[in-house]
């Protein structure tokens, strides 16, 4: 299996996580899981396109991936709509939010980003394959 297609397989595994969370309204953990998915297909997406989003320290940077995915595959190559560019921020900022403050998460807005990951993920999905 490529190297891809695990990483995408690790992004529905934590959509599946995020799922499971809000249904047992355990939002702030839904949000968290909801990030992770949308990350790990991002990571999915620029491999795919032949991209290797690991900073000189030889991880991979929240900012990098960001940063490359809206820049690379969204602006110049276009091979993602442009609404994608806000989504790893957005769903960034409320898992760190959930994760590192006192605020817990709202149904509305875990209810929201999840739906945000879920689309996030279904079109990477289809422009990287399931195979």
């Amino acid at each position: 299996m490529a190297e891809q297609h695990e990483w995408l397989s690790k992004a529905l595994q934590c959509l599946r996580g995020a799922e499971s969370e809000f249904a047992n309204r355990r939002y702030d953990n839904a949000v968290n899981r909801a990030y992770y998915g949308c990350f790990q297909a991002a990571v999915a997406a620029l491999m795919d396109a032949g991209k290797q989003p690991i900073t000189e320290k030889g991880t991979r940077s929240h900012a990098v991936v960001q940063s490359v995915f809206a820049h690379d595959l969204i602006r110049r190559r276009k091979i993602y709509p442009a609404e994608l560019a806000s989504v790893l921020p957005e769903v960034l900022l409320a898992r760190q939010q959930a994760d590192y403050t006192t605020t817990l998460t709202s149904e509305i807005r875990a209810k929201r980003m999840l739906e945000k990951a879920r689309s996030f993920i279904a079109t990477v999905r289809r422009n990287v394959g399931d195979n």
